[in-house]
């Protein structure tokens, strides 16, 4: 550069290019969005100008954007320094990688990616050698974010990870090599006096690799590798508050994300910190409002945050619905029903296991500082992490389930939101449902059920079966399943009565009649637009439409009446009904592990009941 004054002027041409990026690009019309963007970097451009080349020594390797960065057939990682790394760059290299940097940022901003990559590799090139410097190593690892993210959005996840491993690496041997906080990239147009402070300087380049790993967490998420996208995101929201760089709505959102993955693996206690920690930061953003905006942004905001806390709330009915259900798979019995021994035992196990529940809780990767800790640890208490194992800890974690079922309600409501709403109202269902379980009493557990019913059938009511198919299946499958469990428990309270009454008798007989109806709904619901049923099944409906045929076939047998005709009429029914699963099962074998146990009983019942009904027919013949 030829003179001091060509100097003041590059820096001044610099800073005003940031701002009419970062700043004034916000205030463009519509249909000129890009104005500032372009005006910036003729600026950038006439920097580049005045800075005059880089010196050869650091242009000498245009290798896919270097050592320890670039795409397929670079090197890669903290191994790859090669000759010269962490040599001290020349005050030229890195203002122009600044300025190439800023260029490739311009570039991808206005939807001109390859422009945009060539400009991130200059900056890769011209700081090659000197990428462990504390001048130069934000640019490069910045650059390779950028480079990483640019790749992703063309869908070559492959080689996005390449860049952004290669980032991760330089950080980790930056961090054990040299540790000082390295200077921001947009430091090299700053005068003297207005240089950073170390502290400023740490927090920006913390959060450049912060970004890394929160990109490495959806690639990974991309490739299917579950665990270290999960790992990844962790650490990522981790980071984030650590150094304060988040927005508080998309910080919970992905924190109630994580938590789901967290619920698969069984890992209640670390799902439940997620969400508490999403619940705590969400309530910022909710006590944050901007008096900049317009009222009509302003009801937006206030939209878009009531839905959001919907989801978390949707996240939390899962944890607890989850919760119930692991700890119900663990206590049920071969036909089940609530195991005795296996409760009394897991209680035991777990009074042993008391000690241990400090070093568990060291296990999980805490969120926050010490206060934002004591408000998360708040939240925690509120609901268990470890399953229940009797009912009044199992209504606890219910009503939990229940308080987030009513306030996801609030906003997906059946005008606008019928598919969410549906789900919600499922999941309500099944947490009525694995209540039920842990209850003793068989009266207080056909109320529960009744419940289900009361909240599942007026949904398809006004359902179109037409557009809702699927939904409508899984309505009609789980209604008949309910009055069916109903019907099994008012069978069994009617067993220890010393005679039946017409009130239970005409109780059993409607519930299984109900039941009947919606299995037949169901299995109607697969019929071709003929009428005429599959001759093969489908594998999404083999077991539920099998099963259906079974328990229609064993509420025809429950089915009390004093008329000796009516009784052989339904022994009739349940004898095709049977027949048809054992016959599909000697058609298609591949069927037959789906249903082992039903086509058990199924064979034993239609080689038993052509004996009964003939002892039944011979019974009534001298009336005929």
């Amino acid at each position: 550069m030829a003179t001091p004054e060509d100097w003041a002027a590059a820096c001044e041409m610099f800073r005003a290019s940031l701002s009419l990026s970062q700043v004034e690009s916000q205030k463009d019309p519509e249909n000129n969005p890009y104005k500032s963007k372009y005006y910036a970097r003729e600026l950038l451009q006439e920097v580049k100008a005045l800075l005059g080349p880089a010196a050869d020594e650091d242009e000498d390797d245009e290798a896919g954007g270097g050592g320890g960065g670039g795409g397929p057939g670079a090197e890669e990682g903290p191994a790859a320094e090669g000759p010269g790394a962490g040599a001290e760059p020349s005050a030229r290299a890195v203002r122009l990688a600044a300025v190439e940097l800023q260029l490739g940022l311009n570039h991808i901003d206005t939807e001109e990616l390859a422009a945009g990559e060539e400009h991130l590799q200059n900056c890769l090139r011209l700081v090659r050698r000197s990428r462990l410097e504390p001048a130069a190593v934000s640019l490069h690892l910045q650059a390779q974010n950028n480079l990483g993210i640019l790749w992703s959005e063309r869908d070559e996840i492959e080689t996005a990870k390449t860049y952004l491993e290669s980032a991760e690496a330089l950080y980790n041997q930056y961090m054990k090599e040299i540790g000082n906080p390295p200077l921001d990239p947009n430091e090299h147009f700053l005068a003297e006096e207005d240089k950073l402070t170390e502290q400023e300087r740490s927090r920006r380049f913390e959060k450049a690799y912060t970004h890394t790993l929160y990109y490495l967490a959806q690639v990974y998420q991309h490739l299917e590798m579950i665990e270290k996208a999960a790992q990844y995101c962790h650490t990522t929201l981790k980071r984030q508050l650590e150094y304060s760089g988040y927005h508080p709505v998309e910080w919970a959102i992905n924190a109630a994300t994580l938590s789901q993955y967290y619920i698969n693996k069984q890992c209640f206690m670390e799902s439940r910190h997620c969400l508490s920690a999403a619940s705590v930061i969400f309530s910022q953003a909710e006590q944050t409002s901007s008096t900049e905006d317009s009222e009509s942004e302003r009801d937006q905001d206030q939209q878009d945050l009531r839905q959001r806390k919907a989801e978390i709330a949707r996240c939390w009915i899962k944890y607890c619905l989850n919760l119930l259900q692991n700890a119900q798979a663990s206590l049920e019995d071969n036909i089940g029903e609530l195991d005795l021994d296996k409760q009394l035992e897991l209680k035991a196990q777990r009074k042993r296991e008391e000690d241990e529940k400090e070093n568990g809780r060291k296990k999980v990767v805490l969120f926050g500082t010490s206060d934002m800790c004591d408000a998360i640890l708040a939240m925690e208490e509120k609901v268990a992490c470890v399953p229940p194992l009797d009912f009044r800890e199992a209504r606890e974690v219910f009503l939990v389930g229940q308080n987030y079922v009513f306030e996801a309600k609030e906003y997906f409501q059946v005008d606008g939101y019928i598919t969410d709403h549906i789900e919600i109202v499922q999941d309500h269902s099944s947490l009525f449902k694995v209540l039920a379980f842990f209850e003793e009493d068989y009266d207080r557990r056909c109320k529960m059920h009744k419940r289900r019913i009361d909240m599942l059938e007026p949904l398809t009511v006004d359902l179109n079966p037409q557009y809702y198919l699927l939904i409508n299946r899984q309505l009609q499958f789980e209604l008949a399943h309910t009055y069916y469990e109903m019907m099994d428990l008012k069978v069994a309270i009617a067993n220890r009565l010393e005679e039946l009454d017409s009130h239970i008798i005409k109780k059993i007989n409607s519930l299984a009649q109900s039941a009947i109806k919606y299995y037949e709904l169901f299995l109607d619901s697969l019929k071709d637009p003929n009428k005429v049923f599959p001759e093969q099944l489908g594998e999404d409906v083999l077991r539920p439409a099998l099963v259906a045929k079974f328990h229609i076939a064993r509420l025809y047998g429950k089915l009390i009446t004093s008329d000796g005709r009516k009784e052989l009429d339904n022994m009739q029914a349940s004898l095709e009904y049977y027949t048809f699963l054992v016959d599909y099962c000697e058609k298609y074998p591949e069927a037959v592990r789906a249903v082992e146990t039903e086509l058990e009983l199924s064979k034993e019942m239609a080689g038993l009941l052509p004996a009964k009904m003939e002892r039944l027919q011979a019974k009534l013949s001298p009336f005929t």
